[in-house]
């Protein structure tokens, strides 16, 4: 079997493409990203957003067939490639199954799973080819335990997402092309305010380590599942629940 190179020594000079850029989650990821020496595009469904100095911003909805093509060949022509992609883009509800409409769980696999699938369907053959890329999905300490403040919809979604990065790991490892998932406890973002009434929760005996997550906890894990450092890891799912969660 062909043995395939571990990818750059750094993330100095690599091309990111971020979606939910404009999220909290997002906004960390691709700051943490280019202070590490990334090329950092960072992406959103809002026209304009100022994510940080030195990061581009381009308007992007992920649940369109057509804005994943012709973003992502703008990104390429400009850059010549995308060696990392990072899926932040999400959405999240908490309603019961039985209250739960058919259009709520369209939107939220629409966001959550095809907001996955379309830039990874794009990237990922291209990844292969030129024999490297990282591909990181947000997904959930939902898809484990079953939701912290989240409804079915959201768990089911958080979950396909987990299954499909695995397949991209095993698919992708033959051609250099990595593939994980990150799985969040409560992080003390504005999506996390919304689901709890916009009130921000305090950390109690549930939370081993004592706190809430932060953007920045999340980021830190990100850069280390994209960088280097994890040049012998694909197909896993990196636990950040300061406990609350153990494998």
């Amino acid at each position: 079997m062909a043995q395939h190179l571990s990818g750059p020594a750094s993330l100095e000079g690599q091309v990111a493409f971020i979606t939910g850029g404009a999220g909290g989650m997002g906004r960390a990821i691709s700051t943490a990203f280019k202070n590490a020496g990334a090329i950092v595009i960072s992406t959103d469904r809002a026209k304009a957003e100022d994510i940080g100095p030195g990061i581009e911003y381009m308007q992007y909805d992920v649940t369109s067939h057509e804005q994943t093509d012709s973003v992502i060949d703008a990104v390429i022509h400009q850059h010549k490639k995308i060696d990392i992609l990072v899926l932040c883009a999400g959405t999240i509800t908490r309603v019961p199954l039985a209250d739960s409409t058919d259009q709520e769980w369209s939107d939220i696999l629409n966001v959550n799973v095809m907001g996955v699938v379309n830039p990874t369907r794009k990237l990922f053959p291209l990844m292969s080819k030129n024999g490297f890329g990282k591909i990181l999905a947000a997904g959930s300490i939902a898809a484990k335990n079953g939701g912290v403040a989240s409804g079915p919809a959201y768990v089911a979604a958080k979950s396909a997402v987990h299954g499909m990065m695995r397949w991209i790991a095993k698919a992708g490892a033959p051609h250099g092309v990595y593939a994980n998932t990150l799985a969040p406890g409560p992080v003390e973002t504005a999506m996390w305010a919304n689901v709890t009434g916009n009130a921000a929760p305090s950390a109690h005996a549930s939370v081993p380590l004592g706190r809430w997550g932060n953007a920045e906890d999340i980021a830190q894990a990100a850069l280390f599942l994209c960088s280097p450092a994890s040049n012998w890891i694909t197909g896993t799912s990196l636990d950040i629940s300061g406990g609350m969660w153990m494998d």
